[in-house]
């Protein structure tokens, strides 16, 4: 095979590709359920609490359910804009992995010294988090049963030749043991610090829990400003407001409430593909018969993994920043990319003729260096963490963590690493963003297009700490 695998323009005949997507809907499969909760009220008068937490998604659920754990009499509020887990907690794959660093590579180029600690502190993360959703016995589709990373192009060849402890390799003969694609060059198989889980249900579960520990939440209330009170912060809502000794920001993509924290990140949309429920003769031609997730190597990779039903997610590739850095709802829906990831979808699986039922986006949040970064402000009395960059199924538990240490004034050897003591390069404001973070895209399609052989602008890039994917 010569050349890359996958194309920038659809490959397969376009008639095929729109009526398989004819009907999908919008929404986010995962939070079209029915096990979704009804809302909870919004604030509408003024409050007091020891903490108050802004924003509802893993990284507000996992401080406020910590808090409680830690100190049961404590009083916590939690406020989301929306409803919890409406955003990226309620769209992604549901990949829970142990890292903290985005992969090992990139923990090497930005925090070498701290690596060792990183991957011991990311697995215990990843440790509590699997037996927290068995402590409360969180219904969220959890399965330990591992990650295949795929080679895709020949050039990727060399990355498979050595494993590590716990994992299997497998060439292009033996991978079809596992998964009967053509565009499969080879793979490895590996089972520790990785997991699937519904992420809606999810982030469900976490709210349920919050609530059972006492913590207060209010949805559809967006907070629009903090104010230094001197010994408390006042988080002001468009109808109430809420003074707290202690404040964590969860915000994420989300304009910060902080203004010094707004460079530091930029959202950024990914998009996802389900297909409608397998049969088992689909199944048994696809020969993915286990349940581990998918993903490829290139630099514009994609991830796909089964849902509980069997049916196939695939998402990832096409990273869309837009001109402004604007979040807005008919973002979420591009039907340019759902097309491209449809023919993806059937380069990658040409004997499934399958329809898919549901086609949707969402902001997540990206930053420079690729890894979640934390701080805070106000004397102590603010913290905030942000920046996943799409990893953020179990780091955010981490991140919840590392706030509560800085908001106690604890020195912590979360606190103390480098990946929490520095910051990612600031990201240029319009209009120079858009041109800027555009270059990037193209310079990471030719190297995925050029065996992946990074030009000039990325070399450069990651020697001043700069670092993009899709």
């Amino acid at each position: 095979m010569s050349g890359p695998t996958y194309s920038r323009t659809v490959k397969a005949p376009l008639t095929k590709i729109r009526e398989s997507l004819a009907g999908a809907m919008t929404q986010s499969f995962w939070l079209d359920h029915p096990d979704k909760p009804a809302p909870l009220p919004p604030l509408a008068t003024h409050e007091h609490s020891e903490l108050v937490v802004v924003g509802g998604g893993y990284s507000g659920l996992w401080t406020a359910l910590l808090a409680k754990e830690a100190a049961p009499s404590r009083s916590v509020i939690l406020l989301e804009a929306h409803e919890m887990g409406w955003a990226a907690s309620g769209r992604n794959g549901g990949f829970v992995e142990a890292t903290l660093t985005h992969g090992e590579a990139n923990g090497q180029r930005h925090f070498p010294s701290d690596l060792e600690v990183l991957d011991a502190l990311g697995q215990e993360n990843f440790d509590q988090l699997i037996k927290t959703v068995a402590k409360y016995s969180i219904d969220a589709d959890l399965e330990q049963s591992g990650m295949l990373t795929v080679a895709t192009d020949e050039y990727q060849l060399p990355e498979f030749t050595d494993s590590r402890i716990g994992e299997q390799l497998y060439d292009q003969k033996s991978i079809k043991q596992l998964v009967n694609s053509p565009v499969f060059l080879a793979g490895r198989l590996e089972h520790k610090g990785v997991a699937l889980v519904n992420p809606a249900k999810l982030a469900w579960g976490l709210r349920r829990v919050c609530l059972e520990l006492g913590v207060r939440i209010f949805e559809n209330t967006r907070a629009t400003r903090l104010k230094d009170q001197g010994k408390t912060v006042r988080v002001e809502t468009p109808d109430g407001s809420v003074s707290a000794r202690r404040v964590a920001l969860a915000t994420n993509a989300f304009p910060s409430l902080l203004q010094r924290t707004r460079a530091l990140t930029v959202p950024i949309y990914d998009y996802a593909l389900m297909t409608e429920p397998l049969t088992d003769h689909q199944l048994e031609s696809s020969g993915w018969v286990d349940r581990f997730g998918i993903t490829d190597s290139a630099r514009q990779f994609h991830y796909y993994r089964k849902t509980r039903d069997n049916r196939i997610l695939f998402g990832g590739y096409d990273a869309v920043y837009h001109r402004g850095g604007k979040i807005r709802p008919e973002y979420d829906h591009r039907p340019e990319t759902f097309e491209l990831l449809a023919d993806h979808f059937f380069t990658t699986f040409p004997q499934l003729d399958v329809r898919f039922t549901h086609a949707w986006g969402g902001v997540i949040d990206m930053c420079t260096r690729l890894t979640a970064f934390q701080g805070k402000a106000w004397a102590g009395k603010v913290a905030y963490s942000a920046g996943f960059t799409g990893l953020g199924v179990a780091s955010t538990r981490f991140g919840a963590q590392v706030m509560l240490d800085l908001l106690a004034g604890e020195n912590t050897q979360r606190t103390r690493m480098k990946a929490v003591v520095t910051k990612p390069v600031p990201i240029p404001p319009e209009p120079f963003a858009n041109p800027l973070i555009q270059m990037m895209r193209g310079a990471i399609q030719r190297s995925d297009a050029n065996n992946g052989r990074d030009g000039l602008l990325i070399k450069t890039a990651e020697t001043f700490g700069v670092g993009f994917d899709s």
